[in-house]
């Protein structure tokens, strides 16, 4: 293999590059980010930075010194614009071209937005930034969504002094994934703080004053966040000839063509471990993904199939979430230990008759670690959940 491309400089593209060099591969190496920053990690956007707690050097994800060390032919700035597969080659915003004999997929997501001007949206430093240096004591925020990413923000707003309203479609937030007593128990920690949390509402669009609701009512803001979730971003991809469907589909190796891999937020694969596709938004997925895409590509008599167990952690007020598997159309949910009341307790999951998720609030690592391993050895739920656990 002559010339490899990644087409991504988040950490799945970093990622990959860096597995590249450290596998042997020495040949040109292109390194493509839409953005003009060096490669910077995501997860503290809505934490740390947000409430001025970090810098922005603190993100970086590797120093100059350490990039230069991988001699990447390194193109910050400019958008990838097509993919010419049949010629090998990237097509670029600048005008120019990457080609190549592989390619990593791994361009990320995008945030969905509402109709109307001025909401903020969360996705990259810029956006970080440009939220941060409008909050303040008293700031009216009205945050659409109350995902994970929506409801750290609030968390974050609420700390520094704002006075915030979260708008959800959902009855119970984030009960399609955990729950829905587990969603109750993350629904009180904002009601229990006097965020004004409304489920059941949906919004129409963003106007000068806020917020139009579905049923014409305005809720008035200073500031609107929108935390709607994500689109994959595969525009450029669109006369590829590459399958795309709610990211770039690719099979357990996360080949997706020939000689082209995906890897991060972007990839759609099929994860033998639970036997179905998914595609996961998470950093420890996204760098785990980065690896595996970039080995197969250099050794392919030696592929492995990518079947991880999915992680992700969240911080909200003054609760640590932790989960491990894959939560999304489970079952069953049974608390094994602690108490929901107390927003402490470890939950594991169950998706037909094995148990596919953990996830814990309040508690040590260890407590939910312990789980990981029953979940990546698919262990059966009647020989491995005790009874009587509170089950929903």
């Amino acid at each position: 293999m002559n010339r490899i491309v990644v087409v991504g400089a988040s950490a799945a593209g970093l990622a990959a590059a860096e597995t590249l060099r450290r596998e042997g591969y020495e040949g040109p190496l292109t390194l493509v980010g839409d953005e003009p920053h060096l490669p910077y990690d995501r997860p503290p956007l809505s934490k740390q930075l947000l409430a001025s707690e970090w810098e922005q050097d603190r993100l970086e994800l590797r120093r100059s010194e350490d990039l230069a060390a991988l001699d990447l032919d390194l193109r910050l700035g400019v958008e990838a614009t097509g993919l010419d597969v049949a010629g090998r080659r990237v097509l670029l915003a600048d005008g120019s071209e990457a080609p190549y004999d592989g390619l990593v997929v791994a361009t990320g997501v995008r945030p969905r937005r509402l109709p109307g001007e001025g909401a903020h949206v969360l996705r990259t430093l810029n956006d970080a930034l440009t939220l941060r240096e409008r909050l303040e004591p008293g700031l009216r925020l009205v945050v659409v969504g109350a995902g994970f990413l929506g409801a750290e923000a609030a968390a974050v707003a609420w700390r520094l002094g704002a006075r915030v309203t979260v708008l959800e479609p959902a009855a119970v937030p984030l009960a399609h994934a955990v729950g829905e007593e587990v969603g109750r128990v993350l629904s009180r920690a904002h009601l229990d703080r006097g965020v004004d949390l409304r489920c059941g509402v949906t919004v129409a669009e963003v106007t000068e004053d806020g917020v139009r609701l579905g049923d014409g009512e305005i809720v008035e803001a200073d500031e609107v966040l929108v935390a709607i979730g994500s689109v994959p971003n595969t525009d450029w991809l669109a006369d590829s000839g590459l399958a795309v469907g709610d990211g770039v589909v690719c099979d357990e190796y996360l080949e997706a063509a020939r000689n082209v891999y995906a890897a991060g937020d972007v990839a759609r694969w099929y994860n033998p471990l639970f036997g179905t596709s998914m595609r996961i938004e998470h950093r420890t997925n996204a760098a785990e993904q980065g690896m595996a895409a970039a080995r197969n590509l250099l050794r392919p008599d030696a592929r492995k199939p990518f079947a991880p167990v999915p992680y992700f952690w969240s911080d909200q007020y003054d609760m640590k979430i932790q989960a491990y598997g894959f939560l999304r159309g489970h079952d069953e949910v049974a608390v094994v230990e602690g108490d929901l009341a107390e927003r402490r307790f470890v939950a594991v999951y169950r998706t037909g008759d094995r148990v596919s998720g953990a996830l814990a609030v309040g508690m040590p690592p260890k407590a939910v670690r312990l789980w990981r391993q029953a979940i990546a050895t698919g262990a059966l739920w009647d020989e491995s959940v005790p009874a009587p656990a509170q089950r929903s």
